[in-house]
């Protein structure tokens, strides 16, 4: 008789610890009614991300929120790159956002951040100045990697690099200054490069305001089309 009451005890004060502890959950799991947002920004505003991110936590309740989600969907925000979440007591999120770093625009709607990986920037307005990279989906990390590459080359010519693109079959074309198109192609591009410099320390940096674009798709020397020309026939890579 004495055990059965010990058992009938035991049986009792579990459920009325169970009972307690979903009446604790019910009333700690209240709806969320503030989210801090903490970190630095250059390019977004904290306007901008209350805005973008006050539609995620709406009917969201302080235990329930699943907080992985929470931040994958934040992570779909274009200008974030990191999101970090913990709950504040009693009923409060608080979200630690990192955001991205452009390094150069990306066919024409998007930017890419130093890992080569793409972004949309609207609504927002692109930052000025950046290198205009262009290139099939997929390619913005072989695109930003070669223009890293080719940047110092230039460089050495005092010459900017401000567009790269590569076309679907593979050729790269390039602009310098914002103005002189290069062809360069697909093959042999060190060998192009070096002769595309010796030409333009002996003759063409004095024209550059005349050229419209350098074809270094020959087997020998370069050929350039000056504005105001007709196009020439293009040679077969």
């Amino acid at each position: 008789m004495k055990r059965r009451n010990a058992w009938l005890g035991i049986i009792l004060l579990a459920l009325l610890m169970g009972a307690g502890g979903r009446a604790l959950w019910l009333w700690l799991d209240r709806p969320i009614e503030r989210v801090s947002i903490r970190g630095e920004w250059e390019y977004v505003s904290a306007d901008y991300l209350r805005t973008q991110l006050a539609p995620l936590v709406v009917n969201a309740t302080w235990l329930s929120a699943d907080l992985g989600e929470l931040r994958d969907r934040a992570l779909n925000i274009g200008w974030l790159n990191e999101v970090r979440i913990s709950r504040e007591w009693p009923n409060a999120l608080v979200l630690e956002l990192v955001e991205q770093q452009p390094v150069a625009r990306w066919n024409d709607d998007f930017l890419v951040n130093p890992k080569g990986e793409a972004f949309a920037f609207a609504p927002l307005s692109p930052p000025s100045g950046l290198p205009d990279l262009a290139g099939p989906n997929g390619s913005s990390e072989e695109v930003l990697r070669y223009y890293q590459r080719l940047k110092p080359h230039f460089t050495q010519l005092s010459l900017d690099l401000t567009q790269l693109r590569l076309e679907p079959r593979g050729a790269w074309r390039l602009q310098l200054n914002d103005g002189v198109w290069v062809m360069l192609g697909r093959r042999e591009h060190e060998v192009r490069l070096a002769r595309l410099s010796a030409s333009w320390q002996r003759e063409l940096y004095s024209l550059g305001d005349k050229i419209r674009y350098i074809d270094l798709r020959y087997p020998n020397g370069v050929a350039v089309a000056w504005h105001g020309e007709s196009e020439f026939e293009e040679p077969d890579e």
